[in-house]
């Protein structure tokens, strides 16, 4: 997390949204030589206390949970590089403005019985999304294929003691240079830009 308060300035409720929103992310395990990473898609439980996930059974991660491991999911928002002459200001430096937002936990596989539940939340979350086309369910496949599939995924969930977020929107600049920013960001070199500009705008009427 960047080390500067003033990107600090949102609630623990509104990280949690936000990386309930985004239901992908990077997850972190600790390893002698160098963190395991994956990226998964998750699911935030309604009270903020779980994130659920499913693995590739051959995930070196699988191998290291015999018991519940530290572990850290990253979730990144838009992002853009921010040049210094968008300001209008003098004397600037370019920067790289992005939102992100980690969720900290104790990391544990689940029963195999989970398995097919934790599934069809997790289709039914993301296929909502998709309306009005009819949700993709696990019931349109057929037995002996859903059966395979399972047995190369294990269940997974993470119970969260912490959250923390960034949300890096230029708001240590004056309000006008950080709206002239804005108008031009979307125009840039980054990912998402149009909704980080969104953000941006929005971030100049937070104070």
């Amino acid at each position: 997390m960047h080390p500067n308060p003033v990107f600090h300035d949102a609630e623990t409720a509104q990280n949690l949204a936000y990386a309930r929103a985004r239901a992908f992310g990077v997850l972190a395990v600790s390893a002698e030589e160098a963190p395991f990473i994956s990226h998964v898609p998750f699911l935030i439980s309604e009270d903020g206390e779980w994130a659920e996930l499913h693995l590739v059974r051959s995930n070196p991660i699988v191998r290291m949970l015999k018991e519940a491991r530290p572990a850290r999911i990253a979730v990144s928002g838009p992002d853009g590089y921010v040049s210094p002459d968008w300001y209008g200001v003098a004397d600037q430096v370019p920067t790289w403005n992005y939102v992100a937002v980690h969720l900290t936990g104790e990391l544990e596989l689940r029963p195999n019985e989970e398995l097919r539940g934790l599934l069809d939340r997790q289709s039914a979350f993301y296929e909502a999304r998709l309306a009005p086309k009819p949700p993709w369910t696990t019931g349109k496949m057929g037995a002996e294929a859903l059966a395979r599939m399972m047995r190369m995924i294990v269940p997974a969930r993470m119970r969260i003691t912490a959250v923390d977020g960034t949300w890096k929107l230029s708001q240590n600049k004056p309000d006008a240079a950080r709206a002239a920013a804005a108008e031009r960001i979307a125009g840039g070199t980054g990912a998402e830009l149009e909704a980080l500009a969104v953000l941006m705008r929005q971030a100049s009427t937070r104070s």
